[in-house]
């Protein structure tokens, strides 16, 4: 925690993820000197957790990968004053025939979750989230430390959080500074909902990695991220 309370990140995870995504971020944040905390949606090991902002806190930056943006509470979007969106959407599926394929994506997804096929899918889901590049680079995640029956609830309700989906999360303030990081050999965003993002945050600046899928696997990205942050909080 930052001692002045003068600089403060949440971090929010994506679909099939945790808290624990955030280590080498927080690692770095600290350093800083910032304040980092975490929502946590449950799926395995760790119980569900909300975040909220520390009293005090004058920079107040959501930092959040693929479906965050969207778990995050509007009341603390409210207060935001910065915001970082990596490989992330306002529309997941794209509207029209380029929204198809992914729709029935989902519906698989869904009947293999229910079918108790939760490990196998969620292996196929990570390395396509991490491909090029090999899915043993990811961290940790509920995977590796189980699912629980409740996870796997959540899990559920979150595909139709994707599904459903359809721009700015509530409470998203206007005009904030916004970072947007693509990942350019991304398998699990269609470039239509990359590119619907870029025309709901006109403002943003935007970082597009073409060597980079899903995950953005890349251990010089948390510091490049941090420096906009303090560059846009300066």
């Amino acid at each position: 925690m930052n001692p002045h309370g003068s600089t403060h990140l949440i971090g929010m995870h994506g679909w099939a993820g945790d808290h624990h995504s955030w280590t080498p971020w927080a690692e770095q944040v600290q350093q800083r000197g910032w304040g980092f905390s975490w929502g946590e949606r449950g799926y395995g090991a760790f119980p569900p957790a909300v975040p909220h902002w520390p009293q005090g806190a004058r920079h107040r930056i959501v930092i959040a990968h693929s479906l965050g943006p969207h778990l995050i509470p509007a009341e603390v979007w409210g207060e935001a004053t910065a915001a970082v969106w990596l490989a992330s959407f306002t529309r997941f599926l794209p509207q029209g025939r380029a929204g198809r394929p992914l729709q029935t994506a989902l519906r698989s997804m869904r009947q293999r979750l229910e079918a108790g096929e939760v490990n196998d899918l969620l292996r196929e889901f990570l390395a396509q989230a991490a491909a090029p590049q090999a899915a043993e680079l990811l961290p940790q995640g509920p995977l590796e430390r189980g699912i629980s029956a409740e996870g796997l609830q959540r899990l559920l309700i979150d595909l139709g959080r994707l599904e459903a989906s359809s721009g700015l999360p509530q409470g998203f303030p206007q005009g904030i500074p916004v970072l947007v990081v693509e990942a350019g050999q991304d398998q699990i965003v269609a470039p239509e909902s990359r590119a619907q993002l870029r025309q709901e945050l006109p403002q943003a600046t935007v970082w597009s990695r073409a060597d980079l899928g899903h995950s953005l696997l890349d251990p010089s990205l948390p510091g490049a991220v941090l420096q906009w942050i303090a560059d846009a909080c300066a």
